[in-house]
């Protein structure tokens, strides 16, 4: 029998997006810029107000935000010509009286949600845009009693995420399955999940 597809042990890892079995080099400092039609999606579904952008990169989705009139500060650790660079949101501690919305680092993804529903007041919103790989594993379950999710939306179709914010290049990464989570900090109960897109 011919097999007109070779691949090893790490093939179902890597057309998963997993970092860890990939035989790509990841982005140095995790910069993997979203596709401004992923807050859109998002902005169809829930109303937010005074929004920190805390990892804004280029401003894709600040952008979008901006034109709605929801901005309040867009931040970066590194300075890419856009909002405020060399700011570490995880050593940040002043509050936010506001929201939090931003595609984050995926190797520090989890310290980004505790970071931010930290800084807010009860009943803001914190939401940010993952794969859908951030729901499992024994850890994340323990994470997720302690701070689930008011909403989960699932992008039915194909969303982009492009390192180093290069669309052109980047033009369809069907590896990944993203969605965007939402959390309201005072929530406890269980999430409602959608699918949008």
């Amino acid at each position: 029998m011919n097999k007109d597809w070779t691949g090893n042990k790490n093939s179902i890892y890597t057309s998963l997006g997993a970092s860890n079995h990939t035989d790509k080099e990841r982005e140095i400092n995790d910069y993997y810029a979203t596709e401004p039609k992923a807050i859109e999606l998002l902005l169809e579904q829930e109303e937010f107000k005074n929004v920190w952008e805390c990892a804004c990169g280029e401003g894709h989705l600040s952008k979008v935000m901006e034109q709605r009139g929801i901005m309040g500060k867009s931040t970066d650790l590194i300075d890419r010509g856009y909002g405020d660079g060399q700011v570490n949101f995880l050593q940040c501690l002043d509050n936010w009286n506001g929201d939090i919305i931003t595609n984050p680092p995926y190797k520090f993804a989890e310290e980004f949600v505790r970071r931010a529903i930290d800084l807010i007041p009860v009943g803001r919103k914190v939401a940010m845009f993952m794969g859908v790989q951030f729901l499992e594993g024994k850890k994340r379950k323990k994470f997720f009693e302690e701070y689930p999710p008011v909403r989960v939306y699932v992008s039915s179709s194909r969303l982009n995420c492009a390192m180093n914010g290069d669309f052109e290049k980047y033009h369809f990464n069907s590896a990944r399955l993203y969605c965007w989570y939402v959390w309201e900090k005072g929530f406890k109960g269980n999430p409602i999940i959608k699918w949008i897109n």
